[in-house]
């Protein structure tokens, strides 16, 4: 039984007194409280009285008309019930209250005042202090019982104390205060309104401003199976099914574990207790600071106190882990808990010994210290994200912190060390200083997401991640999602409790970093770090907002004579959707100038006519663009010129008629840059002779550009691929990369076409020299990863990724003739850089057998990198029997484990022959996943995207709208978005594919 069914219905209650039993509140209701005040008590005496009659019929009157009036208070006091939300639900997330007021107490009190359960926002009366915290955790029947004290401020005078609450079942409640006078304050009703989360006690008397107070709360509730709260997880150790409990409380679920003011702004200190079994042991923020052991054989550790911070960077854990650990020259004490059997292996020292190194980066860059004695990595078998940045114990999914470097390839090794440098930047950027709403979560994510890059070249800077890899893995790619009519601004107001969820997504974590390596290019690297520190100093264990910010980078600015006003500037990125195009041309009767211009850039260019509120609202944009001009031998320096304008003419120095432009240099501005047809042309001659005249980041650029901006309309179909033509002679990754990245959206559009091979032909001639100059690695030796190589490993991965991929016969033989040789032999000599192309290759091409033998090999591997290639390769199949059989297996079964059942449904949809049963699949078993998924941030739009990002017939595009029609589009803006990108994919194909393939047939290089 869930516990809301446990909770019954519990009307509204009064007692005399401030501790209040939940036992007692199916005693005297409403009615009796009405009765007490409107009684009429008649006076006696010993003598009997004579009546006249007419004062009996008024008395009658009197007493029928007090029945009356009673009768209508009782009504009215259950409409109030009704409305103050105490049914028998415990749940439901959503709510239609809007945004009450600033967090800065200044809102409307009176407004507050009357029902403030009702708002979305905590009211401005109270603010926390302290939390002390004890909980009892049970981890044989997976419940726990706990006791909160929350020490707090009342700001503005109140009879309500409103707190967050979700799933608890409070046993006991208590008021205190705290002023000279102490003692404990009657209570005059309580009770739970679920559509906002929260519990509300409503006192006889009110608190009084500039005083602090005290609320005991006692509760109980279970270790969820589900991935937010307070949950549980299991794992395997020697044949044994093991349990450990661990909370992911953002952004909204710390409510879930304990009752608390869980908004970010309500910041204050927690001392957490936790008492357990004393087989497992216990984690949270802080260093145990006494461990007490009982007779019945339970523990209770009691942890230091926290500094101020928001709650849901609150954690803590139980758990039969074991760990390794270093300490910083600072004294730090980093440890990584994981599985006893991936520490005895040593799975957990790579990501141990670089967190030591980031630690001291960090410090360094930013000129801040770490504020904690320790930090704790925690990898867990099951969590709903990558990981989770909790102040001092950092939780990982196993799969993005263990490395085993006998199976491991490059690029999850550079995953999993990207995923460790973005949290390690939140104890910064996030945890130090908190965004002050959600609204500006980018101001966290965005920082974090920026120092990915920039983290990781320090660790390794052969890597050269933030020139270049940060190009194609961020800005193209958010581009994409920012180029759609359906895209919203980074800061996007907050209405509705749904809204939070909302805001996690790749334009607040992509674009914000996009937006901060842009000016950070724009200040120069020095001033930007000086404008960090002082933001960090000024703001640390409190709140800011992206004024905040701007304030003081403007600040920074200043100091060095350069008179930017920052906010200016940034307000018209952040507070507008999209980006600009900026189109340069040149004016060949004039002298050597060129005209600029900027608008909106949208995939379907139709919307500007569709929704004139959204699209001609004449958006602009201050952009800093970089310009450069060159030939065949030559490239000039680059210029800055800031576009304010819709329309500009600059002078750009001497411009022969062969000279083309270049704008955008090395591409550090978020906006894209197109060109009249003549520089295309002369810019596409310049990569076919020689391409090094060009930077690396502006050959990548251009690809990514010219495809989008053909997709798009602004550009003939044809150009994006001519440009693809000088790739034999590209000797970089990144083009190539990006090259990659583009062919692949342009073959999901045609995969299902009749005309299909004359596109794989043509790439595959492109790719042809390369693939057998760059041929294949060798066989794993000593480590899996040698920096040196780095860049030639990567390229020539995705040479054979784009070989096999598109049907180079000697690629599909060599990767059929390793498979082969690992069955036969039964050892892998395949190297791990190429394992998931060999693998996912010898599945489609292979009888029933290999599939079979790579699900064993799924099932018996313990390498958690090993096994996430594996089940990906088990989606590559062409018989849609094994497609389907993957497909239910994964849901309905514990063979696949929870965060991999979204990631198993995409792949099989990437699949052309899959990706109908994983379309009817989604669509059967919505129900199912958007329960279980629903509340997880990224999870329901990540599968909405990549189940459907691929569908473009008109058949696929009414399925879509039914499925929304039926289901009531739960979930909102990710469906809006892919109705947008199915119905550009089917408009794409009426208008472009007929040109594309008239264009192949007559193309030399095809």
């Amino acid at each position: 039984m869930s516990l809301e069914d446990k909770l019954g219905n519990k009307g509204l209650s009064f007692t005399p007194m401030g501790i209040e039993d939940n036992n007692m509140r199916n005693g005297r209701g409403l009615s009796d409280q009405w009765a007490d005040s409107m009684v009429v008590r008649p006076r006696t005496t010993e003598r009997s009285i004579t009546v006249h009659k007419k004062l009996v019929l008024g008395f009658a009157i009197s007493i029928l008309t007090l029945i009356v009036v009673t009768a209508i208070a009782v009504l009215l006091s259950v409409r109030f019930e009704e409305c103050a939300g105490e049914s028998s639900s415990r749940g439901g997330n959503g709510s239609n209250a809007k945004f009450n007021g600033s967090r800065d107490g200044n809102g409307n009190h009176k407004d507050e005042e009357a029902q403030p359960w009702r708002h979305l926002r905590l009211p401005t009366s109270l603010r926390p202090r302290h939390y002390d915290l004890r909980l009892s955790v049970n981890m044989d029947n997976f419940t726990f019982s706990g006791e909160v004290n929350i020490e707090f401020e009342c700001v503005n005078s109140t009879k309500f104390i409103v707190l967050h609450m979700d799933r608890l079942e409070v046993e006991k409640v208590a008021v205190y205060s705290d002023n000279k006078k102490p003692g404990v304050m009657r209570i005059h009703r309580q009770f739970h309104y679920p559509g906002n989360q929260v519990y509300v006690i409503a006192l006889h008397r009110e608190l009084k401003p500039m005083r602090t107070y005290k609320v005991n709360i006692t509760f109980d509730a279970e270790i969820e199976s589900e991935l937010l709260g307070f949950f549980r997880s299991s794992y395997m150790l020697q044949g044994e099914r093991r349990y450990m409990a661990v909370t992911q409380f953002s952004p909204t679920h710390a409510r879930k574990a304990f009752p608390c003011f869980d908004e970010p702004i309500y910041k204050a200190t927690f001392r957490v207790s936790l008492r357990h079994d004393a087989s497992y042991l216990s984690l949270s923020n802080m260093p145990v600071e006494a461990s007490i052991s009982d007779d019945d054989g339970w523990v209770t550790n009691h942890f230091s106190r926290t500094p101020r911070m928001s709650t849901y960077y609150l954690a803590w854990a139980v758990c039969n882990f074991t760990y390794r650990e270093v300490t910083t020259e600072s004294g730090v004490v980093i440890r990584l808990y994981a599985r006893p059997n991936a520490i005895q292996s040593g799975a957990g020292d790579y990501a141990l010994h670089i967190t030591k190194r980031l630690l001291q980066f960090y410090e360094d860059y930013f000129k801040v210290k770490y504020s904690l004695p320790k930090l704790d990595l925690l990898a867990v078998p099951k969590h709903p994200y990558a990981a989770m940045e909790n102040w001092g114990l950092s939780v990982f999914v196993e799969q993005k912190i263990l490395l085993d470097p006998e199976v491991s390839s490059f690029s999850y090794q550079m995953e999993l060390t990207m995923v460790v440098v973005h949290e390690i930047c939140h104890q910064w950027f996030g945890d130090l200083v908190t965004p002050v709403w959600w609204e500006d979560v980018w101001l966290k994510e965005g920082f974090a997401h920026f120092f990915e890059y920039v983290g990781t070249d320090f660790l390794f800077p052969k890597w050269n991640m933030e020139k270049q890899r940060f190009l194609t893995d961020v800005l193209h790619e958010v581009m994409m999602l920012d180029g759609l009519a359906s895209s919203h601004p980074i800061s996007q107001e907050v209405y509705d409790a749904t809204d939070i969820d909302r805001v996690f997504d790749w334009i607040a974590y992509k674009k914000g970093a996009a937006l901060i390596r842009m000016l950070a290019n724009v200040m120069g690297q020095q001033v930007f770090q000086r404008g960090l520190n002082d933001y960090l100093m000024t703001h640390m264990y409190s709140n800011a907002g992206r004024d905040d910010l701007w304030n003081k980078l403007t600040e920074a600015m200043q100091k060095e004579g350069k008179d930017i006003n920052i906010k200016e500037v940034m307000d018209c990125w952040t507070l507008q959707m999209g980006y600009p195009v900026v189109t340069i041309s040149k004016n060949y009767s004039l002298d050597h100038s060129v005209t600029i211009t900027q608008e909106h850039f949208v995939y379907d260019r139709d919307a500007k006519i569709r929704d004139p509120d959204i699209f001609n609202r004449s958006l602009q944009w201050q952009i800093p663009l970089t310009l450069a001009v060159g030939n065949s031998t030559y490239k000039s320096s680059e210029v800055i010129l800031w576009i304010s304008n819709k329309t500009e003419t600059h002078k750009v120095g001497r411009m022969d008629e062969d000279m083309w432009l270049l704008g955008n240099i090395n591409q550090t501005g978020y906006f894209r840059v197109n060109y009249d047809l003549h520089n295309w042309r002369l810019l596409i001659g310049q990569l076919m002779t020689n391409p090094e005249i060009i930077s690396v980041g502006n050959r990548a650029g251009l690809i990514d550009d010219v495809f989008n901006l053909a997709r798009a309309g602004y550009l003939p179909q044809n150009v994006p691929l001519q440009i693809i033509c000088y790739l034999p002679q590209e000797r970089e990754f990144l083009p190539w990369h990006a090259a990659s990245r583009s062919l692949y959206q342009l073959d999901k559009l045609l995969d299902r076409t009749e005309d299909y091979s004359l596109f794989s032909d043509y790439v595959l001639k492109q790719v042809a020299s390369k693939y057998h100059k760059m041929g294949w690695p060798l066989a794993l030796t000593e480590g899996s990863i040698i920096q040196a190589s780095y860049q030639t490993e990567e390229l020539q991965r995705e040479v054979i990724m784009l070989a096999c991929s598109f049907g180079n016969k000697h690629c599909h033989r060599q990767a059929v003739s390793l498979i082969s040789d690992w069955i036969s032999s039964n050892k892998n000599r395949i190297p791990p850089n190429v394992r998931d192309i060999v693998y996912c290759t010898g599945v489609s091409l292979m009888d029933e057998d290999v599939w079979e033998f790579i699900w064993m090999k799924f099932h018996s591997t313990t390498a958690i990198s090993e096994k996430k290639v594996l089940l990906e390769a088990l989606t590559c199949s062409d018989n849609g029997f094994l497609l389907n059989r993957l497909l239910n297996l994964s849901l309905s079964s514990d063979l696949v484990p929870d965060q991999d059942v979204i990631d198993v449904i995409i792949h099989v949809g990437r699949n052309p022959h899959g990706r109908h049963l994983a379309w009817r699949y989604f669509r059967e078993k919505w129900d199912i996943l958007n329960s279980r998924y629903g509340e997880a941030l990224f999870m329901n739009s990540k599968l909405i995207s990549g189940v459907t990002e691929f569908l473009n017939t008109e058949t696929e595009l009414n399925e879509l709208k039914e499925f929304i029609q039926i289901s009531g589009g739960g979930a909102g803006p990710a469906l809006a978005r892919a109705v947008e990108i199915v119905e550009a994919n089917v408009r794409w194909h009426s208008l472009y594919e007929r040109q594309i393939f008239q264009w192949l047939r007559k193309s030399p290089n095809g």
